[in-house]
């Protein structure tokens, strides 16, 4: 995603995902260093941090988020306005196909995704809700192509670059309008090893009210290609259950 940031934000951010990296108590001078910022901002971070009771000292010299970073993201998924409330539509489906399933909305030109239910196989394609994807390379970014205008479609694509991801990816826009086009008639989306090598997804278009949104089944291309005909019925019998839901 393109646009200004904060940097002070930023780096509480990369704080936070230095703890999720190390996965231990960290001194000061190696969180300095995993989240790659100077040690007296990490210090003033840090303090701030303690002051507000993310971080605690479980050693002398260590410091680990607390229990109040949990609370805080449970209270507010617990009010998600989408994924929650469709999450229970999706679990009949990743427990049908075995693999991971995907909602995603589009935000600016990237692919979000709000929640992932992984497959319950050591084998697997993996992702985190929150991650951002390629419109041309992944299979909902395609469907969230797929439903614009095609004069909107054209103007997105002209001029465009669409970087090379795996040797798969789609990079030529005559390639990816015609491939959009059949993909539409046909009602579902596919990439094969575009986005990630050796990983296929099965994706189509979903309304939550007036909310666009896409939904995904991912898994190695060994075991979805042969089971590519009764995912996308599969599928098909998750969008209707989504779009017919009270509320939207």
């Amino acid at each position: 995603m393109e646009g200004p940031s904060v940097p002070a934000a930023e780096r509480t951010l990369d704080v936070l995902e230095a703890f999720r990296a190390a996965q231990r108590p960290l001194s000061l001078s190696e969180l300095a260093r995993l989240a790659r910022i100077p040690v007296s901002t990490c210090h003033g971070l840090v303090r701030t941090l303690e002051r507000r009771g993310i971080l605690y000292y479980p050693t002398q010299r260590e410091t680990y988020p607390t229990r109040k970073l949990f609370d805080i993201a449970r209270e507010i998924d617990a009010n998600d306005p989408i994924a929650r409330r469709l999450g229970p539509l999706l679990i009949p489906l990743r427990d049908a196909t075995n693999e991971t399933v995907i909602l995603g909305m589009r935000q600016g030109d990237a692919v979000l995704y709000l929640l992932v239910l992984d497959s319950p196989q050591i084998v697997r394609y993996t992702a985190r809700a929150g991650e951002y994807k390629p419109l041309h390379s992944s299979s909902i970014g395609k469907v969230l192509l797929g439903v614009m205008t095609d004069e909107a479609l054209d103007a997105w694509l002209a001029g465009r670059d669409l970087p090379r991801v795996t040797e798969k990816t789609i990079t030529s826009a005559r390639r990816l309008k015609r491939e959009l086009e059949e993909s539409r008639r046909r009602g579902y989306y596919v990439t094969r090893g575009e986005n990630v090598t050796d990983v296929m997804a099965i994706a189509a278009p979903a309304l939550a009210g007036s909310v666009q949104l896409a939904v995904a089944i991912a898994g190695p291309l060994h075991r979805m290609e042969p089971a590519e005909r009764k995912y996308v019925a599969r599928l098909a019998e998750t969008v209707r259950a989504i779009e017919e839901h009270p509320g939207g």
